[in-house]
């Protein structure tokens, strides 16, 4: 996670335009400096006199010392009770539900409104950077990955709200009565929660994590705490390589206020003319092709300097004949919550492409600044931007706080500052397949196939499936979902090859994947070069559903074609697939391969289809299915009959789901809910909520998998697919949930949910308030320093698959007639 320079990782809230999920997303290749010992002493000569004025407490954003840096988090002492994060109750929200009508507990704002329960999911995420028994450099990507979730949030969730302000949409609401948040209340609940948070985040960071790094020997630094000698060696770098790129913009009658890039560092220059005594301001856009982190190699250890600083330290070279009298750092955020009219669109991929044209000079939302800017420069910031004083978040650290991760680790770090390495195993099953081309159907039609990334390999289940189907000769035809997939997919090398093989290929590609768009553009136009049938999605819904499905000619099938698919809960994407917690059901049940035959009808002709033979498909009546399921747990219950419901999902905003969960547990059914998103239910309020209990997992593995159990009178159904239970899910999205009806494999998803339910390490609880808690002996270890936080529940599935694959191996040993003393453990893996 994080190893590769050229991606970040991104923990997405089930709230914004993607489930909750880390999302490697590549970057353009962008150029690395580095300073070596070699260039210290070519520049031997050169002046450090950077001509730059004292800035006191920062230096383009980075700390010199810790003044007016917040206070950490406070450790909680023996005997103070469990760990509560969010810290407080959030801003506009009611303690005790009740205070608000029954018929408004699924859709008050107060009770739990959609977006501050986003910023309490990503104050979970925080805490795995806030907890001392992480790793420290797991810290260090915890506090980025929450930088990138809020970066995320801004654009979409705060950019919706905006638009909606514009708009005047709280004028358009017809029932007062309805304790509803205007937007403009809840851009204000937002900037003070999130401001909050940021302080939290700083505070971590500058007070705690980058001084543990340094004792470790990895150091960030302030660029006042170089030698002489390596700023006169990076004074160098900048009038070779970066002096060049840098474009000095000033601002006056004469030269408007210039464009500023969504979500890049820029710097404010204060600047004196000594000609006429004029004070005068600059904007200097720090590049976004150059990696932010250059490695000073000739220093011991190994430390690295921010770009931002290198360049703020010879500002002279910009600005001649100028006298600086300041320098400040400051970040700009932009709308990507565009307005889509795709019932008027001639074509998606065009309007799709505008929309991307768009969004790089969308409105803004959001300033970030060091806090020692300049209230005259921020006023001119706001003023240009066309912002509120609440939309400026000021921080006493570093701006990019989701760029803070981006050193290169490639250079043989100690061990013991990330988590072990995981390898992933391949499934038994996958194991027990020939190695030929048709011996993973062989396998498939032996029994249904279930693989869990990424304990089990992605590239030897569902990657292989479709590479093997893109070259066996008695597959006629191949089609495929894709919503995410990463560059140089194999995914779609291998689709591109079956075109090219005379195989019948048709693929639909999402255009819609929010910030995914300009990738999926590309995926779709490389398929189409190849020969694919590429369709680009449905005018109005968006096709999240994951779903293969391989044609093979075989003699005892009937008619002589054999259905294979593969129903899955995350992308086709192997970059994720190794740190999200994802399910592939591959299987030849006659019934499924039909219901994803008429699946694909749809999606690319026309073709209705109201009703199928086992799958549940949103947006037609998935919902309306699941209704049904508890309804029957609640007449169940009042029968005195084996009741219950155990619902595993990214998010739970859906009012009607919640509803009906609450008439569940009022009738007497128990309601367990893994749910490490956004939740709107709030469980073990007196008359309303008793019987359910709500928890969410946050590890080092990204939780992604939606699972659902209904207990039905002693004989459990299961179900597993793409869906949350959100409106948007079960509603506006294609989605498709599959039942598994194979023992042994509900057994695997079993086994899945009770790790998170029984788990007393990662888990957090919700609390009737809102607020989620770790129990005592868990938040005891929480703020020791090396407990391991992030073991529990993914520890144990990591065992478990380790203990499975050992079996597997002695059982092979056995039938081979070698010793079982020839059958070594394998090293260890996991947290």
């Amino acid at each position: 996670v994080g190893g590769s320079p050229a991606a970040q990782i991104e923990y997405h809230s089930s709230t914004t335009s993607s489930p909750a999920e880390y999302v490697v997303k590549s970057k353009p290749s962008a150029t690395s400096l580095e300073l070596t010992q070699e260039g210290v002493d070519a520049a031997a000569e050169l002046s450090v006199d950077e001509g730059v004025a004292d800035s006191g407490e920062t230096f383009a954003g980075w700390r010199v010392d810790l003044t007016g840096v917040p206070e950490c988090v406070k450790y909680p002492a023996e005997g103070d009770g469990p760990v509560l994060f969010p810290p407080r109750l959030m801003p506009g929200t009611l303690e005790d539900m009740r205070e608000v009508p029954p018929e408004f507990y699924t859709t008050a704002d107060p009770v739990m409104n959609v977006e501050l329960g986003w910023l309490a999911f990503n104050w979970r995420v925080l805490a795995m950077a806030i907890s001392p028994a992480t790793p420290v450099f797991e810290r260090l990507r915890f506090i980025a990955i929450a930088g990138r979730n809020l970066d995320e949030f801004m654009m979409k969730r705060v950019g919706g709200l905006k638009r909606q302000e514009a708009a005047g949409i709280d004028h358009l609401r017809r029932d007062r009565s309805i304790p509803l948040f205007t937007p403009d209340q809840q851009l204000e609940y937002i900037a003070e929660a999130t401001k909050e948070m940021v302080d939290a985040q700083t505070a971590c960071l500058v007070r705690d994590v980058l001084p543990c790094l340094r004792d470790r020997g990895v150091s960030l630094l302030s660029y006042p705490e170089l030698t002489d000698a390596e700023k006169s060696g990076l004074r160098k770098i900048f009038l070779d390589q970066l002096e060049p790129m840098l474009t000095p913009l000033a601002i006056d009658p004469g030269h408007p206020f210039p464009y500023i890039s969504n979500l890049t560092i820029s710097l404010a220059v204060v600047l004196h003319d000594p000609m006429d005594g004029s004070s005068r301001l600059a904007i200097l856009n720090v590049p976004s092709s150059m990696k932010r982190w250059v490695r000073l190699t000739a220093r011991e250890g190994h430390a690295f300097v921010a770009l931002e600083q290198i360049i703020a330290a010879n500002l002279d070279c910009l600005f001649g004949g100028m006298i600086i009298e300041s320098t400040h750092a400051f970040r700009v955020t932009r709308n990507a919550d565009i307005d889509r009219h795709e019932e008027e669109a001639d074509d998606l991929l065009e309007m799709i492409t505008d929309e991307m044209r768009q969004r790089k000079f969308a409105p803004f939302v959001r300033i970030e600044c060091e806090a020692n800017m300049p209230q005259a420069i921020i006023d001119t910031l706001v003023e240009e931007c066309n912002l509120l004083p609440r939309d400026v978040y000021t921080t006493h650290g570093p701006l990019a706080m989701g760029d803070i991760d981006g050193v290169d680790v490639d250079f043989g770090m100690d061990e013991s500052l990330t988590f072990p390495q995981w390898t992933s195993l391949t499934g038994t099953r996958f194991k027990s397949a020939k190695k030929t081309t048709a011996g993973l159907f062989d396998e498939i039609r032996k029994g249904d196939v279930l693989a869990h990334h990424p304990y089990e390999s992605f590239y030897t289940s569902t990657q292989r499936f479709v590479a093997r189907a893109a070259r066996d000769p008695q597959v006629a035809a191949i089609k495929a979902t894709l919503y995410r997939t990463n560059n140089d997919s194999p995914i779609i090398s291998a689709l591109s090859t079956a075109a090219e093989n005379g195989k019948q290929v048709a693929v639909l590609v999402e255009l819609k994947a929010r910030f995914d768009e300009a990738r999926n553009v590309g995926f779709a136009q490389k398929l189409e070069a190849a020969g694919v049938n590429v369709a680009y999605g449905l005018v109005g819904l968006k096709t999240h559903c994951k779903a293969t499905l391989v044609v093979r000619r075989e003699e005892d099938a009937p008619g002589g074609l054999r259905t294979y698919c593969h129903l899955g809960t995350g992308n086709y994407n192997p970059s994720t697939a190794a740190i999200y917690t994802d399910l592939s059901l591959f299987t030849c049940d006659p019934a499924l391969g039909k219901d994803v035959q008429d699946l694909f009808k749809y999606l690319t002709g026309y073709h209705r289809q109201d009703s199928y033979l086992k799958l549940l498909v949103a947006p037609q009546k998935m919902q309306r299915t699941f209704l049904k399921c508890i309804d029957r747990e609640i007449a169940n219950a009042k029968q005195g009959l084996p009741s219950g419901v155990v619902v595993k999902v990214n998010g739970l905003t859906s009012p009607a789901m919640v509803e009906r969960l609450y008439e569940a547990s009022q009738a007497g059914v128990k309601v367990d809910l893994i749910v490490r998103g956004t939740c709107i239910l709030r469980p073990g309020v007196p008359g309303v909520s008793e019987n359910i209990r709500v928890v969410s997992t946050i590890g080092r593995f990204l939780e992604h998998h939606r699972l659902f159990r209904f207990e039905n009178a002693g004989q459990p159904q299961f179900y597993m697919g793409s869906a949350d239970w959100m409106t948007r899910n079960l509603l506006r999205r294609v989605e498709v949930v599959t039942p598994v009806e194979d023992r042994v494999l509900q057994q695997e998803l079993q086994l899945i949910m009770d790790s998170c339910l029984k788990d007393m390490k990662q888990t957090w609880e919700m609390r009737p308030d809102g607020r989620y808690e770790l129990p005592q002996a868990q938040a005891a270890e929480m703020w020791e320093a090396g407990a391991g936080a992030g073991e529990g529940a993914q520890q144990e599935m990591c065992a478990h698959y380790r203990r499975r694959d050992k079996k597997y191996a002695k059982r092979q040993a056995k039938k081979a007639g070698m010793p079982r003393r020839w059958v070594q453990d394998r090293a260890p893996g996991g947290l």
